[in-house]
């Protein structure tokens, strides 16, 4: 498969690497990664892996995943779901949707870079390269919806680099606190907030409490204390 992007990973070495579609012969060395990935987390439950039949039914037409390779060693890859509609746990209803409208959501799923190449921005760059693929392709996904878990700083910074907003803090996946974030592809412009207040991420009702009263978490910050804190807006 040709390569959608190639580049260059100047923190391990200046070696070069090409990003393209991942196919369903991908998907012993994406499990593959995922295992190592999940292995090397200081702290178990915050990345929520994919099974092989999730990464089956996106590799079948659900969705679309994309790689980056060094020469020919895949070392990080991104996915997105279409959800199914019958899912009780849907991020549609998270958000606000009614059923009506849940067709009109994708899902920004799992991204995984194995440790070794970690520090080069693998993780924002498939981001972007992932949402252009989508954007090329005929559909009529308005909403793009993705959960993090609290503290996980570098997805955290991923979503809200991406524009993405925080629109609910619950638990998902069978007792595990996340939040859920959304991107709107329909908005043209930024809103202008009219409120706003700093939270301390740690402060789980206190976010919630402000979640429910139709608030979004735009940002987060590292306090002086070290702290971090995330920017709600209304």
């Amino acid at each position: 498969m040709s390569a959608i992007y190639k580049g260059t990973l100047a923190n391990s070495g200046d070696v070069q690497y090409t990003v393209q579609k991942l196919s369903i012969l991908d998907l012993p060395e994406i499990l593959s990664i995922q295992k190592r990935v999940v292995a090397s987390m200081e702290k178990q439950g915050v990345l929520q892996p994919l099974s092989e039949q999730e990464y089956q039914y996106i590799l079948q037409g659900n969705g679309m995943m994309i790689g980056a390779f060094v020469e020919e060693e895949l070392i990080a890859f991104r996915a997105l779901l279409i959800p199914k509609l019958d899912d009780p746990e849907h991020l549609g209803f998270d958000i606000g949707l009614t059923r009506a409208e849940l067709p009109s959501v994708i899902y920004q799923e799992i991204s995984n870079v194995l440790p070794k190449y970690r520090g080069n921005g693998l993780q924002k760059k498939l981001a972007q390269l992932i949402m252009e693929e989508f954007g090329k392709e005929a559909h009529e996904f308005r909403y793009v919806c993705t959960t993090v878990a609290p503290f996980n700083i570098p997805s955290l910074k991923d979503k809200f680099a991406q524009g993405m907003r925080i629109a609910a803090l619950k638990e998902k996946y069978g007792g595990q606190l996340r939040y859920t974030f959304v991107k709107d592809r329909q908005e043209a412009k930024r809103p202008v907030w009219k409120e706003s207040i700093l939270i301390d991420m740690g402060d789980i009702a206190a976010q919630q409490e402000k979640l429910n009263q139709g608030w979004r978490g735009i940002q987060m910050l590292r306090q002086n204390d070290d702290s971090i804190v995330v920017e709600y807006c209304k």
